[in-house]
């Protein structure tokens, strides 16, 4: 058995996405032209981690994670992007970026916010991560999509170098812009251990 590159699976992941998004959007739209309804938000998704080591976390790939949430007046999706680095401290960096989309998610499926915007989202899914009982050290960037099913409108919060594209009718009519301190060092949310909070960068 041969095993491929990561770098061979994400073309065959970019050729299979190439091929289903614009299929899916035609039966999209010739579901819209039959019934009058709210929009609604469908999703598909995939991922895989570099060093290629099966994940036992739903959710998750590598350091990354997501979550797809829905309510009765919104669909939200999200992804968190989780620093490497943390490695070189014996911190998982998978654990930060894993336990913010939990929470996030949670918060949209209880109604636990008044206004469930995407930066409420992002900020009250990392305060409780950072009031957690037990410590949990790490960073990553996040972006978090809400999709307003009555207006049709797209909310969205980016932080850091993660980030979505709207794509409309094959076009990419928007991409989000993403932030860096410098080079390599995006945005983070982050919980640096007491020992290391000297050697991070706060704004």
């Amino acid at each position: 058995m041969a095993l491929q590159s990561p770098l061979v699976y994400g073309r065959i992941f970019a050729s299979q996405l190439r091929q289903f998004v614009p299929r899916l959007l035609r039966q999209e739209e010739q579901a819209c032209r039959n019934t009058r309804r709210y929009t609604q938000l469908v999703t598909a998704y995939c991922g895989f981690s570099k060093d290629l080591a099966p994940s036992n976390k739903r959710f998750a790939f590598g350091e990354d994670a997501f979550f797809v949430a829905e309510d009765r007046a919104r669909n939200v999706l999200g992804v968190a992007d989780g620093v490497g680095g943390w490695r070189h401290y014996g911190i998982d960096p998978a654990v930060f970026s894993s336990a913010l989309m939990e929470n996030c998610k949670r918060l949209i499926e209880r109604g636990l916010l008044e206004n469930p915007t995407p930066v409420n989202i992002m900020k009250e899914g990392y305060h409780n991560i950072s009031e957690n009982k037990e410590p949990l050290f790490g960073s990553s960037t996040a972006c978090i999509v809400v999709l307003d099913k009555k207006s049709s409108t797209l909310h969205s919060a980016n932080l850091g170098d993660s980030g979505f594209l709207v794509i409309r009718k094959q076009d990419v009519v928007h991409s989000s812009l993403g932030q860096q301190h410098y080079f390599n060092t995006p945005y983070q949310l982050a919980i640096p251990p007491p020992d290391q909070e000297g050697n991070v960068i706060q704004d």
